[in-house]
């Protein structure tokens, strides 16, 4: 009976942590989870008996002194490399000629990780091991243990090795780092110092998993693809990332490295890269391998993501809410096709915990076409010298204030302050003021005295021409859209007013809940606090805001010049009233906006992100991870024809 009970408990278990770890769908909440880890933990205890896929199997042991050798039962070959589309071409042209055949490949993600290599025998995991020589490696067993994204027990019965990639997701590198007394500095350097730690609890606390993607060896059985891998993988319960796309030709090759190029922007890995495979498995075997190499695989590496160069100088700038920001000028170097001049630091905490100094050579990171990000120094010289932290505004000479890990410049009318508020005031988003930038927000600052959202308002054409590169039609068009911003929405004018916290998504709740300009300035801390998804801090900022006569004589001022709006208008039980839409790629006729807009006036809700409690994926061309999490999930996918087809 006990152990019916033992044998039940492990496979709900394994269930919810392949759910939760593998298909990122968990379907129990953390505390029913641990509850049943408690009960299974207890009876383990009684009875004495750990089964062989049980889950307690996988807690952190005690530190090893050092990692034992293990050979390969196969060698575990590294690839040939290529970074441009002529060796790919010249691959293919060699592949041909040894083999006589235009074969079909495969084209895959490469993760920037440490190679793994897992041993099942009967059935049963029994050991893990880093790639080493490729014959040998080391038994790093205790320390994978600890991850999560791979079964103990598979329904394969021989012998076989499974080969994957140990990674770090770069939003669990970046929280790691928050807490952090050292800094790891990118994603790949922790998750091998993670796995080859001595002490697996160390590995357990960076949390990294692995992403399989071959089969290197079975006793028994053989396969004819390499898609027949994936589905292996996938019918035994190994993390596998959803992308295997089929080429024929270079130019086919090339239109798939293009989309992996521009999917590696917005996944939570880091990639360097994209792996080319003959498809046929029989045909691998007759290209054979050289010394180093298969001759049937390549890997296709993209520009660098990082680089390392030196600091020059540490800059501090003030944002719309007066938080000080560090920015490194360093020396010019070249990342990603674009030449870097500067990258950011968090904090003065940031700039000490990673240990920046002028001077010293630091490792930089750029992703998403962003300004590149500092992630920690490489080697510092005797003549490096510290960044001062600053104790008065650079811009306004205001003494500072340090709240927490941030230092604050405090002045309200601070010059950048300023002019990153009306900025974000009349951006898209918000008021959509067409055709006003930054540099049109520092101009009417410097040359009328333009503070506040009213005085934009106020702004005579006049005025405008006087302006250095103002003529006739410039300048009537920012009048003609500064008077067609009036008419606007509620949850775009919250949204405009800057309150710390709020985005878009809390402006729109916030109206869904009070319904009127009215009703959110006069909740009390206690309503705002209980609209979903605003914790104690945002409802706090919000109260704080309207709670500031100033600020209310500002709106007052605004609906006095003829500011006027409505809150979204929803229409319960609409025909997409329980929908939960999230929209992803191009559309070819709607913006998504506009899209966004539909959905929410026929009842409809727009997600950010794909989850568990999504219903329906909107997407268009170049969708990116949003859809592939879909596809795994299994969540309705359709097409702006069909999104039409469903609104009429």
């Amino acid at each position: 009976m006990i152990m019916e009970k033992m044998k039940s408990l492990v496979e709900k278990l394994n269930k919810y942590a392949y759910e939760y770890y593998v298909l990122d769908n968990p379907t129990v909440s953390d505390g029913e989870y641990d509850r049943l880890y408690d009960e299974l933990l207890k009876l383990e205890r009684e009875t004495g008996i750990v089964l062989d896929n049980s889950p307690t199997k996988r807690v952190g042991g005690e530190p090893i002194s050092e990692f034992s050798k293990h050979e390969h039962i196969n060698k575990l070959y590294s690839l040939d490399k290529g970074v441009t589309i002529d060796e790919v071409r010249a691959f293919l042209a060699r592949v041909t000629k040894l083999s006589g055949k235009n074969p079909e490949y495969t084209v895959e993600f490469k993760y920037d990780g440490l190679t793994i290599c897992l041993t099942y025998e009967n059935g049963k995991f029994v050991r893990a091991t880093t790639r080493g020589n490729g014959t040998v490696g080391e038994d790093v067993t205790a320390q994978v243990l600890t991850i999560k994204t791979f079964p103990l027990t598979i329904n394969y019965k021989g012998t076989c090795e499974i080969q994957g990639e140990a990674v770090i997701k770069l939003s669990t590198l970046k929280k790691y780092n928050e807490t952090a007394v050292e800094p790891l500095k990118n994603a790949r350097n922790a998750v091998a110092g993670a796995i080859r730690n001595l002490d697996p609890k160390e590995t357990e606390k960076r949390k990294p998993e692995i992403l399989f993607y071959n089969v290197n060896y079975l006793s028994e059985g053989e396969f004819k693809t390499q898609k027949e891998h994936f589905d292996f993988l996938r019918e035994n319960g190994f993390k596998v990332y959803d992308f295997l796309e089929v080429a024929s030709s270079v130019e086919e090759i090339e239109k798939i490295l293009k989309i992996i190029e521009e999917k590696r922007k917005s996944i939570d890995y880091l990639t360097d890269g994209a792996v080319i495979k003959v498809n046929d498995i029989s045909l691998r075997e007759t290209l054979g391998f050289t010394e180093k190499f298969p001759r049937w695989a390549l890997a296709y590496k993209f520009e660098a993501e990082e680089v390392t160069t030196t600091v020059l100088d540490v800059l501090w700038q003030v944002g719309r809410t007066g938080k000080l920001t560090p920015l490194g000028i360093v020396e010019p170097v070249d990342l990603g096709g674009a030449t870097v001049k500067k990258a950011t630091l968090n904090n003065y905490g940031d700039i000490l915990r990673k240990n920046v100094k002028i001077g010293s050579r630091v490792l930089i990171r750029r992703s998403n076409d962003v300004i590149p990000e500092i992630l920690g120094s490489t080697e510092i010289p005797s003549t490096a010298t510290d960044v001062v932290k600053p104790t008065v505004c650079p811009y306004c000479n205001s003494l500072l204030v340090e709240d927490g890990a941030n230092i604050f410049c405090v002045n309200p009318d601070c010059k950048p302050r300023v002019v990153g508020a009306l900025t974000h005031f009349a951006s898209k988003d918000a008021m959509n003021v067409e055709g006003f930038s930054e540099m049109t927000a520092s101009l009417l600052f410097d040359e009328f005295n333009v503070k506040k959202f009213s005085d934009l308002y106020e702004i005579e054409k006049d005025q405008l021409l006087t302006l250095e590169g103002f003529k006739d039609k410039k300048s009537k068009n920012i009048i003609d859209a500064l008077k067609n911003s009036k008419k606007t929405n509620l949850a775009s004018f919250i949204y405009a007013l800057g309150i710390d916290g709020i985005g878009k998504k809390t402006a729109k709740d916030l109206v869904k809940q009070f319904k009127s300009i009215d009703g959110i300035k006069n909740a009390t801390l206690l309503e705002l606090s209980a609209v979903r998804d605003i914790g104690d801090i945002t409802a706090n900022s919000v109260y704080e805001y309207f709670s500031n006569e100033e600020n209310v004589r500002e709106i007052d001022k605004l609906i006095s010049l003829g500011v006027a709006f409505e809150s979204e208008k929803t229409v319960d039980g609409g025909i997409l009233q329980g929908q939960k839409f999230v929209l992803t790629g191009t559309l070819p006729t709607l913006k998504r906006s506009e899209a966004s807009k539909i959905i929410e006036s026929l009842g409809g809700e727009v997600m950010s992100s794909v989850s568990k409690l999504t219903t329906i994926v909107l997407a268009g061309e170049e969708a990116g991870s949003k859809l592939d999490k879909a596809k795994a999930l299994g969540i309705k996918i359709i097409d702006e024809n069909e999104f039409k087809n469903m609104i009429k």
